[in-house]
């Protein structure tokens, strides 16, 4: 029981880091920061029908309830220390914080009150322009530190130190510089920096989008996709791994975190993985590649597919489009990746009388499914707008709620004014749940519009400079250096955050020399190539937190989790190079059913064969001679057009490589059948 208690208090405190939720304050306090949470609620809430507003406005206000809720919920220190006790506090807010609460929301508002005023004087402001912008900068970054952690801070302050030392640095490093008016200017005073479209679309749509999943997940919808995906595959070959990787995507769909998909799905499905046989590194490893995944699966990928429509001025389901078939293929590796794992390890499922009735539980829940299938009714069918589209799908989620709370009331025969208001406090403490979900991203959009604006300042030509001068001119080396830099520096940073600073540094690289080598690489390709990195680094070690909070629940060594859980997330990590030099992949320049279900097709045994090669096992072990044939089936169907081209094979038979890697994938399984037969080693893969 100690050791249970240890484990779920280790992964609670995890999740509570990453979500806001760590103060756990006086009365008043705790009733102050839900007041501020639900008003935040309320106001996104309102803006897709209710009330109008610019939207300088509404990124000011969204900036301003953000910045208040971090200095109410984080302590400025986490170390402890007997002579500062008040700085680190959890059991109360000290008095230090609630100013700075209301400075910092006041500062961030300070470009709404006086709008008017800073857009006639645009770059000569005045004193009192000067003395606000500081003082917004620092909140940012002090919030952003306490929030999300000191790396996104001295990437934000690297960048500003580049903007005004440039001048007195070596020659191919060397910027003309900025003065302090133009900065200030820039970053604070427009549009183009802090409040600029990072900010803009954390406010406008990613709030209702993490809102409905943490309401979703608070209603018990998590739970209801667990018991789902046990009951499909509990009685399988490591049904319980297989039935973590369905739970985590189909959470993944309204989860933009990968720690908290790994605590929500990960406390039910690693011990069941234990119970038929997984070691604890692998079970938790299983939990980290599938939680992680979670945010490659539309419609919020992090929020990174609103960001990456806007930067490229793109319709929202044109990302999503491209975005479906590579993270609908990563998750089909991962299922395999459980099976094969099974099958070296000679497991079996679930004994039946432990599998739930599929029925039973979707009797029990198919409510869930409701908001669900709205939300992509009014996204697919309907073509409203994100926000609008998330915003019905509330409604909805609130009116089942309120019916099946009605409907228990009436069973239980409660009387109907205790049932009201119980319902009214399960949807004010999701909504409670969900805001301080938002805080961590919004403070990451926030400062990664330092980064932004300084970029859009001219430094992004010398920094497209300064990248190609590193990579020779070469594209693929730009790639693996782009990969590198973006796991390393995912390790401390939130995806979003991640996908934001890389894309602004590398993407116009990337396509440029791309340009120069003849090989035309598509500006969403470039981005989902950043963001695709981004994610892996939660579980990459040392650092990846979902890595962490897995090895929490398995009670395994979580350096060991992350690098297992690293080496199943290698198919992932292959996908974006193969998008890159095959758009096809993101569905680019395909039309038609045929079409899409033979490119689907090709990499999907592209996808399969390159996982047997990593993991060493198709139906029994690999022959090292089989190696290269693996190779060739996985580079012949994701990369048909370029294999035809080295074979001599006109581009408009190209479909013909794909026959022939499908061909030798038969011929592997043959072989390794044939082997069976001989060897007597069939049991083992039953």
């Amino acid at each position: 029981m100690q050791l249970k208690d240890r484990i779920k208090r280790q992964a609670g405190e995890m999740l509570r880091e990453e979500t806001g939720h760590v103060r756990v304050s006086r009365p008043v306090d705790r009733a102050i920061i839900a007041l501020i949470s639900l008003s935040w609620a309320l106001f996104q809430l309102s803006l897709p029908r209710i009330i109008i507003l610019d939207s300088t406005t509404v990124r000011a206000v969204h900036l301003a309830f953000a910045s208040a809720l971090v200095y109410l919920s984080f302590p400025m220190l986490k170390s402890r220390s007997k002579d500062i006790r008040f700085l680190h506090s959890l059991s109360k807010i000290p008095a230090i914080d609630y100013v700075l609460a209301v400075a910092a929301a006041l500062a961030a508002l300070y470009i709404v009150f006086d709008w008017e005023g800073i857009s006639l004087r645009a770059g000569r402001p005045i004193l009192r322009d000067i003395i606000v912008s500081v003082a917004v900068i620092f909140f940012v970054l002090e919030a952003a530190r306490r929030s999300i952690g000191i790396p996104m801070v001295i990437i934000a302050i690297l960048f500003t130190l580049y903007a005004f030392l440039g001048p007195h640095l070596p020659y191919f490093m060397a910027y003309r510089g900025v003065s302090v008016t133009k900065y200030l200017s820039q970053i604070v005073l427009s549009t183009e920096g802090i409040y600029g479209i990072p900010l803009d679309v954390s406010a406008q749509t990613v709030f209702l989008f993490v809102l409905f999943g943490a309401l979703l997940e608070r209603f018990g919808a998590g739970q209801f996709f667990n018991d789902l995906a046990i009951s499909l595959l509990g009685r399988y070959k490591g049904g319980p791994a297989k039935a973590s990787v369905v739970s985590s995507g189909l959470t993944g769909l309204v989860s933009g975190s990968s720690i908290a998909n790994v605590v929500t799905t990960g406390t039910f499905t690693i011990p069941l993985m234990k119970k038929v046989g997984y070691p604890a590194k692998t079970a938790a490893a299983t939990e980290v590649a599938a939680s992680t995944n979670g945010q490659l699966m539309p419609p919020i990928m992090g929020a990174a597919a609103f960001i990456i429509a806007e930067y490229l001025g793109k319709g929202y389901l044109e990302v999503v489009r491209a975005a479906f078939l590579p993270a609908f293929v990563s998750y089909l590796a991962l299922f395999y990746i459980t099976h094969l794992e099974a099958s070296k390890l000679g497991m079996a499922g679930l004994p039946r009388e432990e599998v739930p009735s599929f029925r039973k539980v979707l009797a029990g829940g198919f409510y869930h499914l409701i908001p669900l299938v709205i939300l992509i009714y009014e996204l697919a069918v309907l073509r409203h707008t994100p926000n609008l589209s998330v915003f019905n799908a509330i409604l909805v989620l609130f009116a089942v709620v309120v019916i099946r709370e009605t409907i228990t009331a009436l069973r239980t025969k409660k009387r109907f004014l205790v049932s009201a208001w119980e319902t009214l406090s399960t949807i004010g403490e999701g909504m409670i749940f969900g805001t301080k979900n938002m805080v961590p991203v919004a403070m990451a959009t926030a400062t990664a519009g330092i980064i932004v604006g300084i970029v859009n300042m001219g430094i992004g030509s010398m920094i497209v400079q300064m990248v190609e001068h590193l990579s020779m001119g070469n594209v693929f080396l730009l790639l693996l250096i782009t990969a590198i830099v973006s796991l390393i520096i995912g390790m401390g940073l939130p995806t979003t955050a991640t996908y934001i600073v890389m894309a602004s540094i590398t993407v116009p690289v990337i396509t440029k020399l791309g340009g120069n080598v003849g090989l035309v690489i598509p500006a969403i390709a470039a981005h989902l190539f950043c963001f695709y990195f981004g994610i892996l680094a939660d579980d990459t070690p040392p650092v990846g937190l979902a890595a962490y909070a897995a090895s929490a629940i398995a009670d395994s060594d979580p350096i060991a989790t992350g690098i297992k859980g690293f080496s199943y997330d290698l198919r992932t990590a292959v996908i974006p190079f193969m998008f890159i030099l095959n758009a096809e992949l993101l569905l680019i320049g395909v039309h038609g059913v045929f079409q899409v279900l033979f490119v689907f097709a090709s990499a999907t045994v592209g996808m399969l064969a390159f996982t047997n090669l990593v993991q060493g096992w198709f139906i029994t072990r690999n022959h090292w001679l089989e190696s290269p044939f693996f190779v060739l089936v996985s580079v012949a169907c994701f990369l048909p057009g370029r294999t035809a081209e080295f074979l001599g094979i006109a581009q408009d038979w190209k479909y013909l490589v794909y026959i022939i890697g499908f061909a030798i994938y038969g011929m592997i399984f043959l072989s390794q059948r044939g082997r069976i037969s001989r060897d007597g080693t069939g049991a083992a893969t039953a």
